[in-house]
């Protein structure tokens, strides 16, 4: 996808869309693991990849410069945080539940969005669980996957074959950051959750 676009976000938001790529092949690139902190876009971005992919799907003109799509068989997602709390299922639960599902039916021809897998646990406990997801997905199931992450220790899968590790660029400005909307290659050195509490007060 050339300098693809989320149009809802592009449409009603306050800033000026920044458009990005995304390369997804089936070999050296099926997985990006993207960094950065939140509110920099990676969720928009990962969103905006599923949009454009069920648009194509469906025939329809993407918003895009140039797209080529292959068939994608399902998109499956976790993103955000929801409980169950009348059935006893914590926010952990419902995300373990979630990428139960996906690791157990997704196929070489899914598309799989992954937004902060293991965030509900000790960061031990959730880098792990994190990082073996990514091996089974990249490994096992080789699905296109965009894997949204504050663990930036998983940069250290960018020597396995299949994964590609992104940032989201953000510009630091005295006691604060800017957010550049940008997607570009290599792994963040630091999340900036200081600075986002921050600006939110």
């Amino acid at each position: 996808i050339k300098e693809g676009r989320h149009v809802t976000v592009e449409r009603i938001g306050t800033e000026t869309f920044v458009p990005n790529d995304t390369f997804l092949n089936d070999n050296d690139s099926r997985t990006m693991i993207i960094t950065g902190p939140n509110m920099a876009g990676k969720s928009v971005y990962m969103r905006q990849v599923a949009l454009i992919v069920i648009l194509a799907q469906a025939g329809f003109f993407v918003p895009a410069d140039k797209a080529e799509i292959g068939i994608v068989d399902r998109i499956f997602t976790r993103i955000g945080a929801s409980d169950d709390l009348s059935s006893g299922q914590s926010t952990f639960m419902v995300e373990m539940i979630e990428v139960a599902t996906i690791l157990n039916n997704a196929t070489n021809k899914s598309l799989i969005l992954l937004d902060e897998i293991g965030r509900g646990t000790s960061t031990i406990d959730g880098l792990s669980i994190a990082w073996a997801v990514m091996e089974e997905i990249n490994d096992n199931i080789k699905a296109n996957t965009l894997f949204a992450t504050h663990f930036h220790e998983l940069a250290a899968l960018n020597k396995v074959e299949g994964i590609k590790i992104y940032k989201v660029l953000v510009k630091e400005l005295n006691d604060t950051v800017l957010f550049l909307h940008k997607i570009s290659e290599g792994g963040a050195n630091k999340s900036f959750g200081i600075e986002v509490a921050q600006i939110a007060g």
